[in-house]
């Protein structure tokens, strides 16, 4: 299965701006479909080990404190060629440096608040996709 998942966030900017459906809609257009879905919220200490990996850098405390506070929608999501699509479907992390038509460029606020997450490797999707969802909920297995 490695390579056909990717695991994204709709970030509380996008989430609190009413626009996870025209999200949603875009990635199934892009023919990514949705294996497992959910509308949470990540308290501090969770959102800090979801970036552990951030830790000690200089804006660690302020993702933390930004995606803590508000809804998230995470989600799973299958492809061939899952985690490169989607990194194109949703643009540089900078939206004034995204592609014209990519999510970002369409919904993201500024560096910081850029709407969607979206993993960087197979190995961090299955990681990041297992920290919000069991095997069951995936429905990964044959």
């Amino acid at each position: 299965m490695a390579g056909t998942i990717t695991f994204s966030m709709i970030k509380p900017d996008a989430v609190a701006a009413g626009n996870s459906g025209s999200i949603l809609k875009m990635m199934e257009a892009a023919g990514f479909e949705i294996v497992a879905m959910k509308l949470t919220s990540l308290s501090s200490k969770l959102a800090g080990k979801f970036y552990e990996v951030h830790k000690g850098k200089p804006f660690y405390n302020g993702l933390v404190e930004f995606m803590s506070s508000g809804p998230i929608v995470a989600l799973v999501l299958k492809k061939e060629n899952a985690v490169l699509d989607f990194r194109t479907l949703i643009g540089s992390t900078n939206p004034a440096n995204a592609e014209e038509g990519t999510i970002r460029k369409i919904f993201a606020k500024s560096l910081e608040q850029n709407a969607v997450h979206g993993s960087d490797s197979a190995e961090n999707a299955a990681i990041e996709s297992s920290f919000f969802f069991s095997m069951l909920e995936m429905k990964l297995e044959n």
